[in-house]
């Protein structure tokens, strides 16, 4: 009967059959069974007197859902159509009235606004690589039971989720290790994030334990059992947490208005919120006006996630819920 629901090639319209199969008939099941693994026939089992109905519930969700798509939609789609608008546009237009790629090319060719955007690619992959190394060997060895002392540094590493030095000793820290005025303190400030620790953790702890033993009888080290068994195991907890790393250290300008002064050390998030609260916009060859160069940067600041997310979907999708079941 299972086998009948699964396939796709058969067709039986009859009431009658299809009532047959319901009631479990021996015969009917085996002959059909057999029809259907050969591709034969194809099965589409019918109820008596069951209709298909649309139910008012569906319709209202499709309604809502894609409302609530075109509420996302437009003005993510409005601030790409006036990135391309030569002419400041403040009216209600999704299509460039001068379409143009002069905002595009400001930010390619401007010292000013380009070593930023680079700066900020360097900091987030390196920052997110850091994170991922230092989360991941964390967690593995965490999730080591003969380790001693294992409790004792799990609740030392949650104690800092929960309290802080506070801004003036942090400050103290960073200036004595010479990270004031460098970009690299974007890559060691977020290198060790406790919450993306015990996620991995958590993560290793739902990996069959006859694994481990396997790789132990086998002659694996412990590094071993972690580079051949535990990380490709892990690909869905590395996009997803790999993901919550890029994107904080992308988006990070706080850390770069209180450490940094020197304008070649600062990433672009930073430039662009002066560049738009302060109007301090760069003079430029091209014929655009200010706030086509605000917009630009805008998609500039966003596109590298949305191109890379489809990718990382797959993944994430299965790794969103990393620890949350134990079995």
């Amino acid at each position: 009967m299972e086998d009948l629901k699964k396939t796709d090639q058969t067709e039986i319209t009859t009431p009658e059959t299809a009532e047959a199969i319901e009631q479990g008939n021996a015969e009917t099941l085996s002959d059909l069974n057999t029809e259907a693994k050969k591709g034969k026939i194809k099965v589409n089992i019918i109820t008596p007197g069951r209709k298909s109905k649309i139910k008012v519930f569906d319709i209202i969700n499709y309604i809502v859902f894609g409302l609530l798509t075109l509420i996302i939609i437009i003005p993510i789609w409005k601030v790409v159509s006036d990135s391309f608008n030569a002419v400041g546009v403040y009216q209600f237009k999704l299509w460039p009235t001068q379409p143009t790629i002069g905002g595009y090319a400001t930010i390619m060719t401007t010292k000013k606004l380009l070593r930023p955007l680079i700066n900020s690619f360097v900091t987030t992959i390196l920052g997110t690589l850091l994170g991922l190394l230092m989360a991941t060997l964390g967690g593995y060895v965490l999730n080591q039971e003969e380790m001693p002392g294992r409790n004792i540094l799990s609740y030392f590493l949650l104690i800092t989720m929960i309290f802080s030095g506070g801004m003036i000793p942090e400050y103290l820290v960073m200036k004595r290790l010479h990270l004031v005025d460098s970009m690299w303190i974007l890559v060691l400030k977020h290198g060790m994030n406790v919450y993306n620790l015990v996620l991995m953790k958590n993560f290793f702890e739902g990996i069959p334990a006859t694994l481990y033993e396997a790789a132990k009888l086998d002659g694996c080290s412990p590094m071993q059992i972690f580079y051949k068994i535990v990380l490709p195991l892990s690909k869905a907890a590395l996009a997803s947490i790999g993901l919550m790393f890029a994107v904080t250290v992308w988006n990070d300008y706080s850390t770069v208005q209180i450490y940094i002064t020197n304008p070649d050390q600062v990433n672009f998030q930073y430039k662009l919120r002066v560049m738009i609260q302060d109007g301090d916009t760069p003079t430029t060859a091209y014929k655009v006006s200010q706030s086509t160069l605000y917009y630009a940067g805008i998609v500039c600041a966003i596109l590298p996630f949305m191109l890379a997310y489809p990718f990382l979907q797959k993944y994430f999708v299965t790794g969103v819920n990393v620890g949350a079941v134990k079995e």
